[in-house]
């Protein structure tokens, strides 16, 4: 018994033992021994954290948890550090006061960043943005190429690639033209001459849509009269493509065949007219 006791003893000062030892800062054996398995868990849960957030990531969104992993890592370090030596009895006031305003700086300086960092993040994880997607931002419409953790990147319909900020995918209203599926619809709209046969603009429509081999079969192509206009019966031609990022070209080739067939079949497409009445002043006479 006195043996175990004398053990214990000898431990305890072992780990009292102190390494550095002056009027603001006392550290033991026992404060380094603690730090060291602080950080041994720390790290061990960090670890654990990443394999079940990424465990049904594909490979390539992993990869791009390390940076973000390896911050976080480094960042929890020095927390622990600076709160294991705080319990120990380390006076760290003059150090944090010195610091604050630094910290409150970077604060400032980076918060778009981690905004940023954070909903890319998000969408990483809850699969809401893929390789591949239409996109349409500040009325720009771009296919995905590339998901980063900070920005998003897609190229235009004009060869000209679009960078946006993670952010505005949470903070922003963005069109998802293939979230649910590839199949979208689209419309045309063409204005006929008053008097014109309006079964007969419905047909010829139609047919311009059947016509087109981009265009689905089903569901079919309908035709909506939509107004009468100042100068002309205002119709639209909807139909569902499966290519929304090669839309433009599309339209233009139905509208080739629309202006084609009406012209054949004798209906005109006007333009916007005005009269103007000159009215001759008695005075100037």
């Amino acid at each position: 018994m006195e043996n175990f006791e004398d053990f214990i003893s000898s431990v305890k000062e072992f780990l009292s033992y102190k390494v550095l030892d002056t009027e603001t800062i006392h550290i033991t054996i026992g404060t380094f021994l603690i730090l060291i398995g602080i950080l041994f868990l720390a790290n061990l849960l960090l670890k654990i954290i990443n394999r079940v957030l990424t465990a049904k990531l594909p490979e390539e969104d992993k990869n791009k948890f390390v940076s973000i992993f390896s911050f976080l890592k480094y960042l929890l370090y020095i927390i622990i550090v600076v709160m294991v030596l705080s319990a120990s009895g380390v006076n760290l006031t003059v150090l944090l006061t010195a610091s604050a305003a630094l910290f409150v700086g970077l604060g400032f300086a980076l918060q778009h960043l981690f905004q940023d960092i954070i909903s890319g993040v998000l969408i990483i994880l809850d699969q809401s943005l893929h390789v591949g997607d239409i996109i349409e931002v500040d009325n720009k419409v771009g296919r995905v190429f590339e998901i980063r953790l900070r920005t998003t990147r897609a190229l235009t319909r004009d060869d000209k690639v679009i960078v946006v900020p993670n952010h505005m995918f949470l903070t922003n209203s963005i069109y998802n033209y293939t979230q649910n599926h590839n199949t979208t619809r689209e419309f045309v709209k063409v204005g006929v001459a008053y008097g014109s046969d309006v079964e007969k603009v419905t047909q010829l429509l139609v047919e311009a849509a059947d016509t087109q081999q981009k265009i689905l079969k089903k569901p079919k192509p309908f035709v909506t009269f939509d107004d009468f206009g100042d100068s002309a019966l205002l119709f639209s031609l909807h139909f569902y493509i499966t290519d929304s990022y090669g839309d433009p070209r599309i339209k233009s080739d139905i509208r080739y065949t629309i202006e084609a067939s009406f012209r054949n079949n004798g209906i005109s497409i006007p333009f916007p007219q005005r009269e103007l009445h000159l009215i001759k002043n008695p005075k100037n006479e």
